[in-house]
């Protein structure tokens, strides 16, 4: 284990190592500021089994989902800069989108899940992920599950497209280029949305997790293996083959897919959010005004059943909030009450807490079972709020005790 923990914030330092001992960690990186502060930042273990290769401080891996944190910033960096609000008609900026039913879709419907594509049903063509156009065009064209906005249901692959055009189409920019222009760079995060050819002997590969008899299956996964033409297998099973191939390949890598396919380490999701634990800019960088912050951090949608993942979710427009499942005995990502940021599936996080100034991320090569935070991530947050004092788990989210 290498890197540095403040010593207020020392359970951090050992909950890091006992994921190592304790639950199987291979190679992982954790990261922490409050106000501004790095007062975290570890990293050890494997980054490549095959080479033995350790992983050092500027390892990075693919984020999964988390990513999705990165292309929200973008939207709310937009919107700041009046190039649409959160309740403009998805069909002023694209007017395709408004196909089969979908004109009724809103900026703020595509951002919190409840824009009605969370998957597409006709078979994608090989490599059609890899193809921005090809993706906007079948979504723009797809009928909807649900009229947008009646219900909600995690867009797992497909935000990275419902929000990613509204990105490009605004500001005639494609994602990655946006991202690296107005976030990571004036930021200077180490952050890709489309990874460049120099970089990749930096990239830990992704070890997946095989299941195990007697594992419990994730109730998504339960009726996707299950029920053929449902929401959860064509997200298993019609989603290009990235989550379970494509994301150790060259092409996966430098893929601008913006729900799934960013880059990075903890510290590029720490810092990410620093600003936004910080009203909204950080050492001369503005990113949002107030307005848009506190917008950012609002709950915009929640269900006792999600039409995807199969679970209570609440989501804020284009991040989660926290999601306290654990009586059910489902997933889960607590987090603060106050919170906003984005899970990865096998476990990344990074997140923002503007409450108490805090900014977190989390990363690592050896997934765990499902699309939320396993014992390894929580242990992890948990840790930085008990660490900051008379915080408690009180109505699914730390909170002031």
């Amino acid at each position: 284990m290498n890197g540095h923990a403040r010593a207020d914030f020392n359970e951090v330092r050992q909950a890091f190592a006992s994921n190592f001992h304790d639950y199987g960690e291979i190679g992982a990186s954790c990261c922490v500021t409050l106000g501004g502060e790095t007062v975290v930042d570890l990293w050890g273990g494997v980054a490549d089994q095959a080479t033995s290769r350790p992983w050092e401080e500027d390892t990075i891996s693919v984020v999964f989902s988390a990513t999705k944190g990165a292309t929200a910033i973008c939207a709310h960096h937009l919107i700041e800069r009046d190039a649409f609000t959160l309740d403009t008609p998805v069909v002023e900026l694209w007017p395709e989108f408004g196909a089969q039913g979908k004109d009724g879709a809103t900026v703020r419907m595509m951002l919190d899940h409840s824009a009605g594509v969370p998957v597409l049903r006709e078979k994608l063509k090989e490599d059609g992920i890899y193809d921005w156009d090809y993706m906007c065009d079948r979504l723009a064209a797809e009928q909807p599950f649900w009229q947008p906005g009646e219900r909600n249901g995690y867009h797992g692959l497909t935000f990275g497209w419902t929000v990613g055009e509204l990105v490009r189409r605004a500001s005639g920019k494609s994602l990655g280029t946006y991202f690296r222009e107005n976030v990571a760079e004036p930021l200077g995060i180490d952050f890709w949305i489309g990874l460049p050819e120099e970089m990749e002997p930096r990239v830990a590969p992704m070890i997946f997790r095989r299941h195990q008899p007697g594992d419990a299956q994730p109730p998504f996964l339960e009726v996707g293996l299950n029920q053929p033409g449902s929401i959860p297998h064509l997200f298993l099973f019609n989603s290009g083959g990235f989550l379970s191939r494509g994301c150790n390949t060259r092409e996966g890598h430098a893929a601008e897919l913006g729900g799934a396919g960013g880059i990075t380490n903890a510290r590029g999701l720490a810092l990410m959010y620093r600003p936004f634990a910080n009203g909204g800019s950080w050492d001369g960088v503005d990113m949002v005004g107030p307005d848009t912050l506190a917008a950012m951090g609002e709950v915009s949608t929640a269900t006792n059943l999600d039409a995807n993942l199969q679970i209570p979710t609440r989501f804020a427009p284009g991040f989660m909030k926290s999601m306290d499942n654990r009586g059910l005995g489902f997933e889960s990502a607590i987090i603060g009450a106050g919170a906003f940021g984005h899970v990865g599936a096998g476990g990344s996080i990074g997140f923002a807490d503007p409450e108490l100034g805090l900014s977190f991320g989390y990363t690592m090569n050896r997934m765990g079972e499902g699309l939320l935070l396993n014992e390894r991530g929580q242990a992890l947050v948990d840790a930085v709020y008990r660490c900051l004092g008379g915080m408690a788990v009180r109505g699914g989210a730390w909170r002031r005790a």
